[in-house]
């Protein structure tokens, strides 16, 4: 097993005029040796990065022969280090992808993944197909902003509504909202389960990402494990306490035929359709990722 201060020492000593096709090799051998689940994936994307350039650029880098700088390949080297500790790509590049946008994130939010896209695009899609001129959507527990953003920016003629209870996730959030300048959306510090009052009864689509693991439960990813927050991950003892809250706030906010839209757990999905159609929802369905696992769990308002 390649340990990291190994690959430190060897990469630093070859920094002056070192290939890329070798920094590539080396730190692919040195994240596998950390579990990294996609080493080279994450070697070239550290490589991109570190260079202010593609992907794509950095394989033609690595075919043409290409040498890089001692100062490139050593802050190469630091990036490959701090990611073979299992620091998440995303802290470590500062930013993550969500669909068409680039979202900024870092430690104190919950690291958008490409499997939430899917409520993204239930969410969009039951926007495009309200007749209300102007629908209005919420994000409940926003985090970084992924969805509502996506909402915003993909549904021009929408508002959207966005609440975070984290100080330190509201803070990414606003710098996102900020950033991507939607000025349909409004982002709002506070608890998911008293707030937006004002919209009762007006809002076609809710969704959510709630945390959704037990609290007994150790996630599987040492990334989850160590870094992201608490408070986006645990749901209590079966996992699902928030979204008995989301029942009950949907409800109050929702319009007859609006939708809720609802993220979970592979295992959840039929108890998450049960606590929704023990309250004012119907046509409860479950829907499946790009993986084949339950995914997201929508209902109507009746």
């Amino acid at each position: 097993m390649t340990k990291v201060g190994d690959y430190a020492g060897r990469a630093m000593s070859a920094t002056d005029g070192a290939g890329w096709r070798d920094l590539l090799r080396t730190a692919a051998q040195a994240l596998t040796g950390a579990g990294v689940p996609t080493p080279e994936v994450d070697a070239e994307l550290l490589a991109a990065w570190t260079l202010g350039t593609s992907r794509g650029d950095v394989a033609l880098a690595a075919l043409r022969g290409d040498h890089a700088s001692a100062s490139v390949a050593e802050s190469f080297t630091a990036a490959v280090t701090r990611r073979a500790g299992r620091e998440p790509l995303q802290h470590i590049t500062g930013e993550a992808p969500f669909r068409h946008l680039l979202l900024a994130v870092g430690p104190g939010v919950f690291v958008p993944r490409p499997e939430t896209e899917l409520l993204a695009q239930i969410a969009i899609d039951a926007l495009r197909a309200t007749a209300d001129p102007a629908p209005i959507a919420v994000d409940l527990g926003t985090g970084s902003g992924a969805i509502a953003l996506a909402m915003a920016t993909e549904v021009p003629h929408a508002r959207v509504f966005a609440v975070e209870k984290s100080p330190d996730a509201h803070r990414w959030a606003a710098r996102n909202f900020a950033h991507t300048g939607a000025a349909n959306a409004t982002l709002i510090h506070g608890d998911l389960a008293d707030s937006l009052s004002e919209l009762d009864g007006t809002v076609s689509v809710l969704a959510s990402n709630p945390p959704y693991i037990p609290d007994a439960a150790v996630p599987r990813d040492v990334e989850v494990q160590r870094f992201d927050p608490p408070l986006a991950l645990y749901g209590g003892e079966d996992g699902l306490d928030i979204v008995r809250v989301l029942r009950g706030v949907g409800e109050r906010l929702v319009h007859p035929g609006g939708v809720i839209a609802i993220e979970h757990g592979e295992r959840q999905g039929a108890a998450v359709r049960d606590i929704l159609l023990e309250g004012a929802w119907r046509a409860a369905a479950t829907h499946r990722d790009l993986t084949g696992r339950d995914r997201v769990t929508t209902a109507l308002r009746s």
